[in-house]
């Protein structure tokens, strides 16, 4: 195909950079948002409107883009969308899957003056982390630039920019070699901690070595596990600054490219403060959850308020993204729960103005275990009794699920996922996670910082959601009586430091025990993380904010015999137990086995 241009190039290009959320597979829905797009962007007076990577489609698509219908649905959007520029309004620049010659690529293209101007395939396919793009798309061929309105730009998607070496092409060199004046860079780019910085050390490196100025635009937006924050900018060509779009919002915003002497340069635009660490972690988590409700059509949500930390955090992260009039808050006491337990859960509900209901669960427990009596007779009580009003939990709360349509918010956090400190068919049960990679210690830090901050756009109440009492006691799951977390795994500041070297980093253990850690300490975690992998099979998706989730990132099998080389397997006899309360004993941990 051609490329749209006009009889000479120009001085002046006014882009708009679409920083919006797409849902995966709404062809419909996503194309009249980029109507509406293109239509604050000709009242901003942009040339051009430039959208995230495969945005019609929605990113990331994973095997939905196998269909061929789909593929063909999306084929006949952006042809009906590029018809509509005829009216002589902004081109636009737009990421959909696009199947050409017997291969589908993700590709980015053009709609200029009533027709598809130009197409061009990402090149670079990622396959690592939450990416496996490999398996769904074809790689095209180092690009040419595309020319819009007479201005020659270089259209790298997204990995594009971030491989430079080995087996990759290096596309922005090959774009600079080819006559391209600006960097246009789509993206569907995830969020996680620091990613901020990470983008904008690949971005000074690929403006470094082709002396281009360069534009980055990403969606904002939820996607399962995902949370993609937006968090646009352009760098000039002298690496400073053009603008910064926020983070965690939707916007189209226009600025204005001019060429003079030294090549283009970005007249100015807004420069937004970004959220960071701890707040950039809750807006994420926040956003996860809004979205995930929002386009499974939940009319909202129900969690089991326990008076703990986790279930408190959750609370509040669930109103900040959906209101307090789509959330409900149960308290399910049994004979273990403690009063300050039953006061501080009663507190936050309050605080949220959530709806809050108190269920005892005495009944259901009893009832069970009157029906197991005949298949227990002779057998001591243990951790099965303690199961039962976790589960008995879990069956109440999926209840009240079905009857009111409501998704359950279920509340674990990274390093109870980590160790299998949860119970299958209890705790675990519910539809979205939105604290699953949060470790515990960081569940603290969020949940302090909640009380005196909260993001922008946040639909929660100011101030002190989290009484300070729930702050500073020692968790619990109150299954027994005076039992705390500490009775059966380490303190949770050694633990998550143990497992952000574990999960994170992958650590051999003789490097965590040279660092300081207790050996057997460490050995013992190591064992927790490896036997309950098949419970976090069966767990809720939750919100990625770390450098590795559970899922789309750390995929390790469940039947799995290698331990780390300087630890020996257990004996026979515990390696192939005969339930897992024996497998977990054998872990070091005897808390809520499965």
């Amino acid at each position: 195909m051609t490329d749209s241009s006009s009889d000479r190039p120009l001085d002046r290009l006014a882009i708009a950079a679409a920083q919006l959320n797409p849902t995966v597979g709404d062809l419909d829905g996503n194309a009249e948002t980029v109507r509406r797009a293109r239509r604050e962007a000709a009242s901003q007076g942009a040339d051009l409107v430039a959208f995230p990577e495969l945005f019609l489609a929605g990113y990331p698509p994973e095997d939905l883009v196998l269909k061929p219908a789909f593929q063909a649905a999306c084929r006949a959007t952006i042809e009906a969308l590029a018809r509509e520029t005829a009216d002589g309004g902004p081109a636009v620049l737009i990421g959909t899957p696009w199947a050409d010659d017997g291969k589908l690529h993700n590709a980015y293209c053009l709609l200029d003056g009533g027709r598809v101007a130009a197409v061009r395939f990402k090149v670079n396919l990622p396959n690592y982390g939450v990416f496996d793009e490999r398996r769904v798309f074809a790689p095209g061929a180092p690009p040419g630039p595309v020319t819009v309105r007479g201005v020659r730009l270089g259209v790298p998607i997204c990995e594009d920019i971030w491989t430079e070496w080995g087996d990759y092409e290096d596309v922005v060199e090959c774009l600079a070699e080819t006559g391209a004046e600006i960097l246009l860079v789509p993206n569907g780019s995830p969020y996680a901690r620091d990613k901020a910085d990470q983008r904008l050390a690949v971005v000074v490196a690929r403006v470094t070595e082709s002396g281009l100025p360069l534009l980055y635009v990403n969606q904002v937006c939820g996607q399962d596990e995902l949370v993609f924050d937006g968090a646009s900018f352009a760098l000039n060509a002298d690496r400073s600054l053009a603008f910064q779009l926020p983070a965690f919002r939707e916007c189209v915003t226009t600025t204005v490219w001019e060429r003079g002497a030294a090549g283009w340069h970005c007249a100015g635009g807004p420069v937004a403060r970004l959220v960071e660490d701890d707040e950039a972690d809750y807006a994420a988590c926040v956003l996860g959850l809004r979205d995930y409700v929002e386009k499974n059509r939940f009319p909202g949500v129900v969690l089991g308020l326990s008076g703990g930390i986790d279930s408190a955090l959750c609370a509040a992260m669930a109103v900040d993204a959906l209101g307090p009039d789509r959330v409900r808050c149960v308290m399910l006491p049994y004979r273990f729960t403690s009063d300050i337990s039953k006061t501080d859960a009663a507190a936050v509900a309050k605080a949220l103005g959530v709806k809050y209901d108190v269920l005892p669960i005495a009944p259901a427990v009893e009832g069970l275990e009157a029906a197991l009596a005949p298949l227990f007779t002779g057998l001591p009580r243990d951790v099965t009794e303690e199961n039962l009003q976790a589960r008995a939990r879990g069956v109440i709360l999926m209840a009240v699920s079905n009857k009111h349509g409501l998704m359950v918010v279920t509340t674990g956090n990274k390093s109870e996922m980590s160790c299998g400190y949860a119970t299958l068919y209890g705790d675990m049960n519910g539809g979205f996670n939105p604290i699953k990679d949060l470790y515990k210690t960081q569940v603290y830090r969020l949940s302090a910082r909640r009380n005196s901050w909260k993001p922008e756009g946040a639909l929660g109440p100011d101030g002190i959601v989290i009484p300070e009492s729930i702050l500073v006691r020692p968790p619990t799951a109150e299954l027994r009586e005076n039992q705390t977390d500490q009775d059966s795994l380490p303190p949770y500041d050694v633990l998550d430091a143990v497992l952000e070297r574990l999960v994170e980093r992958e650590e051999p253990i003789a490097r965590i025990v040279a660092d300081g850690f207790d050996r057997d300490m460490v050995v013992r975690v190591e064992r927790m993380l490896n036997l309950a992998e098949y419970k976090r099979r069966q767990a809720a998706p939750g919100v990625k904010v770390t450098l590795k989730n559970f899922g789309r990132d750390r995929r390790y099998p469940i039947t799995n015999r290698f331990r780390d080389p300087g630890v020996p397997l257990p004996p026979p006899e515990n390696s192939e137990p005969k339930s897992t309360r024996v497998a977990a004993a054998a872990a070091g941990s005897t808390a809520m086995d499965f």
